[in-house]
Parts: C-alpha cells; structure tokens; sequence
C-alpha cells in the first residue's frame, strides 16, 4: 500500500492536478487526495500547498518526492531482476532523444528489440536541457544527447559517435559546383535552421561566429521533419548534423556537402551516475555501445 501511495505521489508530481493524476493512476480524486493526506500524517510534514486547487509541493513535501522516484526506481529494478531470472528480461525502457539524434534511436532500439523480446521502448524527443531534468526525475532512463555540455559533470556518459556538420539543399545550382562550402558562404545562402534555443544551433551560431559573420535565417523551426521539408519544397538551404542523412527522404532527394572549418561534437548516452542500475537498463547499455554507429553515418556522408 506505501508503494501505491508514492506513486500517487509521483503522478501529482507529473500532472500537477489532483483529478488528473488519479485519472494517471485509475482511482478516485478522493482516493488520491486521501493517500497524500496519509504520507503526511504518517511523516508528520505539509506535503503538498493546497488551495482551491494544486498549489505545488512545499519545501519538504520535494524532498519526500525526491526519495519516492528512488524508492518507486529501486522497486521497478527489484521487478526486472526478479523476472529476470525466470521469464528474461521485460518491462518499459524510457529514452529521451534532443531531435537531430532522434533518427539514429530505432539502430540502436532494434539491438535491444532482437535479443530481448521482452523488452518495449518509450522514446521521447526534446532538448538536451529536458532530458536532463527527466533523469533526475527518474523520468527517463537514459538519454540521447551531446556530450561537451557542461552540465554533465554529475553524469555518467558514453560516448557512441562524433557528428559533422554538413550544408543541404535540394537545387544544386546553389552551390555553384562546390564539393565544400565555408561559413562565410553559408552564411550568405537562404538559410532555414533549427531554432537558437536548441544545442545543435549554439553550436552552429558559434561556428558562424568563429568565421566572423553571423546568419540570419528565413526560417527557424525546432523540428528536423519541417526543416527538411522547408528545404525540400521552399528553396532554402540547412545546415545539419551527418547523421540526420539516416532519414531515406533526405539522402535521396538533397545533396550534402562538408562546411569548412569541419565541425565536430561528441553524441552519446547520458544516464544518472547511480548504482545498481536496473537489468534493463544495465543490458540497452551494453548493447547501444555495441553498435558501430561512427560507421554506418559516415557511410551516409560518403552515398
């Protein structure tokens, strides 16, 4: 029964209403609020503000759903190691993926997919900054982002590939018959680009701004789909991670080719620096880092 309260706790934590966390949890309002009411009583802590509605959590009623994501994290690796040894590995695991990786996900799902039928995959897309705070949620298990950002001191990373930038366009006479394209010239192409709250285009506004000039593009947009497809169908150009050319539609239908300076940035797993992981977890790992994925992307730039 205290299991089932913390997680009443965590769905109020998600949802931040009461109705709809009880609906998350399929029981009454009145159940719901009661459970709270009980953690309180039993801990004897204000939990939660109340007012006529969902005020949020009062200073020590975090630290309580602090210790309850580890708690519920701890049970659900109990249960898979209990399955485990009987049944094989099963249950659910949660990948957060910042946009321009999100492609490449389903290379390394199909490894898990093959060896553990068990095993499902909820995969998330979102920014790098997201992704981050879900893990030490416990929202997620595992992440899909850049490896230089300094906010991962505390994690643990793995490093699967190393990304460069290419231009894309679909009308070739843009490029004038260049095999490569400077910043300077980039910066001087109809240009659609992700948008600058996204790591991918700090990284690129910085490239642009080491070359001594700065873009000014007509379309901003925080997904690759619409990006690709402003390039497809508007006449604009991009510029991209390598790795986004997995998409078939671009390979086929736009030309890439290398900016110079060349533009590196490490891409790998980042995961809360926490142990025992969970058997799930433990074997995506192991077998998301078995996956040569430097290989099959530079392949992409080569076609």
């Amino acid at each position: 029964m205290f299991i089932r309260q913390l997680n009443y706790l965590v769905a109020l934590a998600q949802t931040r209403h009461f109705g709809r966390a009880a609906e998350l949890c399929n029981v009454s309002q009145p159940t719901l609020s009661g459970a709270v009411r009980s953690i309180e009583e039993e801990f004897g802590l204000p939990i939660v503000r109340r007012g006529r509605r969902f005020e949020g959590f009062t200073p020590e009623g975090e630290r309580v759903l602090e210790w309850a994501r580890r708690v519920l994290a701890d049970c659900e690796g109990l249960r898979q190691e209990a399955s485990a040894s009987r049944d094989g590995l099963a249950g659910s695991l949660r990948i957060g993926a910042i946009p321009t990786a999100l492609p490449l996900v389903p290379l390394l799902t199909d490894a898990c997919l093959r060896q553990h039928p068990g095993m499902r995959h909820e995969v998330y897309t979102m920014s790098a900054a997201q992704t981050l705070k879900q893990l030490l949620d416990l929202d997620l298990d595992v992440g899909l982002s850049y490896l230089d950002d300094e906010r991962l001191r505390s994690f643990e990373k793995v490093a699967l590939f190393r990304e460069h930038y290419v231009l894309i366009v679909r009308d070739d006479a843009l490029l004038a018959g260049r095999t490569a394209v400077t910043w300077q010239e980039a910066a001087d192409l109809p240009l659609c680009l992700l948008t600058t709250n996204m790591q991918c285009r700090r990284g690129i506004d910085a490239a642009f701004s080491r070359a001594g000039v700065s873009a000014q593009p007509r379309v901003e947009t925080d997904s690759v789909m619409a990006l690709y497809a402003h390039v497809r169908c508007a006449g604009l150009c991009s510029i991209v991670p390598h790795s986004v050319l997995c998409l078939a539609e671009m390979r086929d239908e736009l030309r890439a080719v290398p900016l110079t300076p060349a533009l590196h940035r490490e891409i790998g797993l980042v995961l809360l620096d926490r142990q025992p992981r969970s058997p799930l977890l433990d074997a995506a790992v192991a077998l998301f880092g078995a996956v040569d994925l430097q290989s099959r992307v530079d392949a992409l730039l080569r076609a």
